[in-house]
């Protein structure tokens, strides 16, 4: 006991002389430990040292109301850290967010409100999907760039529509993740005078002392990526951690990082500083030295006094009062500027994209052959027209993505509303960046690479899918078309890998028609994201394709019977060599039905009768002719079809030579056939 009283005086934290501030840390700190208590689960360890930085932000420097989430000019806070999530939620039912008690009260379990991590779109507040390790860096440099870009494009002199920040609380794992100084970096090559990055530092991870991995001075790698570096000793300073956060406000020129000196556990002897208290329960005896230590008089479990529900009202009605004087502020600014209040409202409602639907000359019809790709940039560079909350860019391909937008800036320190967004080779941090400015609001955005470098991207398209956010990837040199390049930049597993992510819709156009119908139904998404997988080689305009490609699967060659007797399934650059092997069957008499399969996804949400009408059950001989993996197509295939696919690595040679050797023509296609039919 006397070490607990010794520790409790260390502290400076004496029952009879708590100021309300501290309390209100506390009522933090208590709730976030009661609610992993309870659920037997959890990360207690940052709460209890990081809860002052949050409170201070959150009471004293962030612009928010609890009453409106959705504010579009509101300060937006990340937790990168997700396993704090028990902090954040302490937060958001404290300050009077739709969060009640009784959620708290369910942490980590079934349908509540309190998941392990938070999720973007289940609870009130929650900004971005996070956990992952640095993915809440990225995504808030993304947001950062959309705050900035909005205010360049909507703001005028004494009308400051978009004029907030965006704060992200990361811990040390978040800054070992090659994620966070992939955009790090961007950011501070563009000059993010709103981001402030504020750095939980207390040294430890699961496996013990950050001793073991990470030993780097991260307050110089930041200032060289161009930050401004702020350090506060002692992470229990309220007044320390606010001067630091007003001081980071006031550089306008460049980001900011705020290290944060903090006790893992803290409160809490027998834990306090040990990696144990990462990752688990504190346990019920622990609980209670924690409440006698912080000087919380209330021993039942998530009880907090009406006094300090009382003292988070008023900071909540700060915020309310900030949203009001906004609104007026936004009224004045509409009657003065209707043109542009009427451009910000189809912006953020995202209805620009379905005036393509009946455009005739986005429609019409291109009979030359082309790349996919090429076909994408061409329709890029007129969508840019229709849909003018578009933007987006590559990770240092843009001319070979071709997603450069024609005659528009490239995004600089100094052109923040530049349309063309050089990401650099950075790309899970350009999919992170992405995920983050559509999570703003306002804008829509795209990004590109090779289909390839998908492995690299895929934890934030992942994410993405998880946050039901309608990101566009345009991924080309989508196959083993890539030719010389070999077998590094050969995708074979990658569509497979893509189309088994749940809420994801992966495109492989055959020719400017589906490539058409690719990019308007991944514009018109609002909760799915899109992957457009388009080739580097020239293929043939089919005369058979049209808008059907918009459900996925569609007879693109009849039969010439009354039923057929086999069907050839195809993708992308494979319809056409499809179609040229029905014809050489058709010669033989054969009855032969070639169903253009340009997105698996689509398809699978049509109805029963449809998928029927096209893939009849009654037709049991079956070929998929893709090249890439046959893992996505044993449903479609069955036990009595067979495949022309790529299960193997490729080769560097000529793409032309490649095709013939995995057996990607006309000739070996119909061969295949043929052996079902005998």
């Amino acid at each position: 006991m006397s070490n607990r009283l010794e520790i409790h005086d260390d502290i400076g934290r004496r029952k009879e002389d708590i100021s309300m501030d501290v309390q209100a840390v506390n009522a933090i700190r208590i709730l976030s430990a009661d609610q992993v208590q309870k659920a037997n689960s959890g990360h207690p360890g940052l709460p209890l040292g990081a809860a002052p930085i949050a409170y201070e932000l959150w009471a004293n420097h962030m612009a928010h109301n609890p009453k409106n989430p959705k504010w579009i000019n509101r300060d937006r806070f990340i937790l990168s850290a997700g396993h704090g999530s028990a902090m954040l939620y302490s937060l958001l039912h404290l300050f009077g967010y739709d969060l009640p008690l009784s959620e708290l009260m369910r942490f980590r379990q079934l349908d509540s409100a309190t998941p392990g991590h938070p999720e973007y779109g289940h609870t009130a507040g929650v900004e971005a999907t996070t956990g992952p390790l640095g993915a809440g860096l990225g995504m808030a440099v993304g947001m950062a760039i959309a705050e900035r870009y909005l205010a360049e494009k909507f703001n005028r002199d004494g009308y400051n529509v978009f004029d907030h920040y965006t704060f992200a609380l990361c811990g040390d794992g978040c800054l070992m993740e090659g994620v966070s100084y992939e955009a790090l970096s961007l950011a501070g090559t563009l000059g993010l005078g709103k981001l402030i990055v504020l750095y939980d530092s207390n040294s430890i991870t699961i496996e013990g002392s950050t001793d073991l991995a990470f030993t780097e001075n991260v307050v110089k790698r930041f200032e060289a990526m161009g930050f401004q570096t702020i350090e506060v000793p002692d992470g229990t300073d309220l007044a320390a951690i606010g001067r630091a956060i007003e001081e980071a406000k006031a550089e306008k020129n460049r980001p900011s990082l705020i290290k944060i000196t903090t006790v893992i556990g803290y409160g809490c002897p027998p834990k306090a500083g040990k990696a144990s208290v990462h990752g688990e329960p504190l346990g019920e005896e622990n609980v209670k030295i924690l409440r006698e230590c912080l000087g919380w008089k209330y021993e039942e479990p998530f009880y907090v006094p009406d006094e300090i529900y009382a003292h988070f009202r008023d900071l909540a009605a700060k915020g309310a009062a900030a949203e009001e004087s906004w609104n007026k502020m936004f009224e004045e600014y509409s009657a003065r500027y209707p043109e542009l209040r009427a451009e910000l409202d189809a912006w953020l409602s995202g209805t620009n994209a379905a005036k393509l639907e009946n455009d005739e000359n986005y429609w019409k019809k291109d009979m030359k052959a082309n790349a996919t790709r090429n076909i994408s940039g061409n329709i890029i560079n007129y969508v840019k027209d229709v849909v003018k909350e578009l933007i987006g860019g590559s990770a240092d391909l843009g001319p070979s993505n071709k997603t450069v937008m024609n005659g528009e800036a490239s995004m600089s320190r100094d052109v923040p509303a530049g349309r063309n967004i050089h990401f650099g080779v950075r790309e899970n941090g350009m999919a992170a960046v992405a995920n983050g400015i559509l999570l703003h609001g306002g804008l829509r955005t795209y990004i590109g690479t090779f289909l390839v470098f998908a492995d690299y991207m895929k934890p934030m398209l992942r994410l993405a899918s998880i946050m039901r956010i309608p990101q566009i990837a345009v991924l080309t040199h989508d196959s083993i078309g890539v030719g010389e390049d070999g077998p590094t930049h050969q995708p074979v597993e990658h569509l497979t890998m893509l189309r088994s992510m749940p809420n994801m819709n992966v495109w492989r156009p055959a020719d400017d028609t589906e490539t058409k119908a690719a990019w308007f139904s991944a514009l018109m998404q609002k909760e799915t994201p899109s992957v457009l997988a388009l080739s580097r080689q020239n293929l043939p305009a089919l005369e058979g394709t049209s808008k059907e490609a918009l459900k996925g699967a569609y007879i693109i060659h009849k039969e010439k019977g009354s039923a057929p007797d086999i069907i050839l399934m195809a993708s992308g650059s494979e319809v056409s060599v499809a179609i040229e092997a029905a014809k050489l069957l058709e010669e033989e008499g054969k009855s032969v039905r070639v169903v253009s399969m340009p997105c698996l996804d689509v398809f699978e949400k049509q109805s029963c009768e449809y998928k029927e009408s096209v893939l009849p059950s009654s037709c049991r001989k079956r070929v998929a002719i893709e090249a890439g993996s046959s893992l996505s197509w044993g449903k479609y295939v069955g036990l009595d079809g067979a495949y022309v696919t790529m299960d193997n690595f490729g080769a560097s040679a000529p793409a032309g030579e490649l095709f013939k050797r995995y057996g990607f023509t006309a000739q070996n296609v119909a061969e295949v056939a043929r052996s079902l039919l005998s």
